[in-house]
């Protein structure tokens, strides 16, 4: 049994990460706005937002999921400089302060991960995900760097995600002709589900992925590497 922290543990992807870890007999700490309706081991009521460090908690960390995002997009014309702080506040500065507070509790693990969320944007160009894409671009450069420098002893990776049904993701799924077209644009002819990135980071929690790190892993039903 190992223990996880998993900030966005509420909904979407955390939750059903949540879930699976639970249901393996995992000790969970969820840390978010809201609890989750899950059996979490504690739950931490925290804004990533605040500017102030979250609560310190005791005893080790195997793993630190750092789920939190945004979806803003919108033509660069029309964004604002409130929008890119909005999305780098959310996206970079929560996981900064989320590593920051725990890797006390990681560095307790004889083998820990950190597993960070970016966007099949920043390696794919899309139009209207300037703001998301830019915040999400340095993350993926904290990944690597947190990978090297935590090396042997804690892994870093980072999940590159398309289009997967979520709350967050709900204006863009909310009828079928939308969830067709986006599914046509993938080679694999569907969206993601939240299971589908939960069950990767699930992996690269384990012992399973002990050999993984400085990765940015695109689970993105093909559309960042394939043209059919």
């Amino acid at each position: 049994m190992k223990r996880y922290l998993i900030a966005g543990a509420s909904s979407g992807i955390g939750y059903a990460l949540a879930k699976q870890l639970i249901s393996n007999g995992h000790e969970v700490i969820s840390i978010s706005r809201t609890a989750p309706d899950l059996q979490v081991l504690q739950h931490i009521a925290y804004d990533v937002k605040d500017e102030a460090l979250p609560p310190a908690i005791d005893g080790a960390l195997d793993g630190l999921v750092y789920c939190p995002g945004s979806i803003n997009l919108k033509p660069f014309k029309g964004l604002k400089q409130s929008d890119f702080q909005n999305d780098i506040d959310i996206s970079l500065h929560g996981a900064v302060k989320m590593i920051q507070r725990y890797l006390p509790n990681l560095q307790q693990s004889n083998s820990a991960s950190i597993v960070l969320f970016s966007t099949v944007a920043v390696q794919t160009g899309m139009p209207y995900h300037a703001s998301v894409a830019a915040a999400k671009g340095a993350v993926e450069g904290l990944g690597r760097a947190l990978a090297a420098e935590l090396a042997p002893n804690i892994r870093v990776n980072v999940i590159a995600p398309s289009l997967v049904k979520t709350p967050l993701a709900a204006r863009l799924t909310d009828n079928d002709t939308k969830v067709q077209a986006a599914a046509d644009r993938h080679p694999l002819k569907r969206i993601g589900d939240a299971d589908d990135i939960a069950s990767v980071v699930a992996m690269l929690l384990s012992d399973n992925a002990s050999w993984i790190t400085g990765q940015v892993l695109h689970i993105d039903g093909g559309i960042s590497s394939l043209k059919l």
